[in-house]
């Protein structure tokens, strides 16, 4: 009888046992996983409010950064019309040697220029204040660029050599024959000499200069190269010229005024 009392009994233990073991692994199971949920949610917890601190701090800074941008950027146009500064005096410097006896020179800016007309012109950063005068020629170191045909106080208007109503005295080589130099209309670096006579002689390369027979520019200026040549009527020559401006990239000039344009208008009848 009791034998029969204690089998149940054992049974009900054992499956207590089975069941408390079974219980204890599902805590334990279920333990880990919400370490992992709790150590997630930190996680994003912790991104999220490092996050908004660090826009926060960010913020704040904001002023001190671009407080910091300005005074660089400052320091840098500084730098740069130093440097700007430093090339129009080199310019300026280069545009003295241009001097000749007779002629008075004063270095200006091209502030804007027009181009692919027929008629383009110029306008310089100097005027009568700073001696510009009408019938002043405009050349650099490579050449001519234009005829002053206007002055204001501190501003002067100009025609360009890319102009079909402009032509300038030109001479082929040191010592041949004289013409006129006009725009060719298309290039913009391209002329045609005109009316140089047969008897002249000359070769594809020689060098075209002022040949100094007009009043506003001086001579022996290096103008262009000599190309090829076509005679016109049996009597001339014309010669296209590539020329040394480009006038694509002018900025810095030389004004010239022949000192005796009026004591030599004078003689006109």
């Amino acid at each position: 009888m009791k034998r029969q009392r204690l089998l149940p009994r054992l049974f009900n233990f054992a499956v207590f046992i089975v069941l408390e073991i079974a219980a204890l692994q599902m805590v334990t199971r279920n333990a880990a996983l919400q370490r992992v949920w709790v150590a997630r949610g930190a996680h994003v917890f912790m991104g999220t409010v490092w996050g908004a601190s660090q826009n926060i701090r960010s913020y704040f800074s904001l002023s001190a950064t671009n407080r910091k941008l300005s005074d660089e950027n400052f320091r840098l146009m500084q730098e740069l019309e130093l440097a700007r500064e430093r090339m129009r005096e080199a310019h300026i410097e280069s545009l003295d040697t241009l001097h000749r006896p007779g002629f008075s020179m004063v270095a200006a800016e091209v502030v804007k220029v027009s181009r692919n007309k027929q008629h383009n012109y110029l306008i310089l950063n100097r005027g009568f204040e700073d001696g510009i005068q009408e019938k002043s020629g405009i050349i650099t170191p490579n050449g001519v660029v234009g005829i002053v045909d206007a002055v204001s106080e501190h501003h002067a208007f100009a025609f360009s050599f890319q102009n079909s109503d402009i032509s300038i005295s030109a001479r082929l080589g040191n010592e041949g024959g004289s013409g006129l130099l006009v725009w060719d209309g298309v290039r913009s670096n391209g002329a045609i000499l005109k009316e140089i006579p047969l008897q002249y002689r000359f070769q594809k390369g020689d060098t075209v200069y002022t040949s100094g027979h007009s009043l506003l520019f001086p001579p022996d200026i290096p103008l262009g190269i000599a190309g090829e040549a076509r005679v016109v009527n049996g009597a001339t020559h014309e010669i296209s010229v590539s020329l040394f401006q480009d006038f694509s990239a002018i900025r810095y000039v030389s004004v010239v005024h022949n000192n005796a344009f009026d004591e030599i208008e004078e003689f006109k009848p």
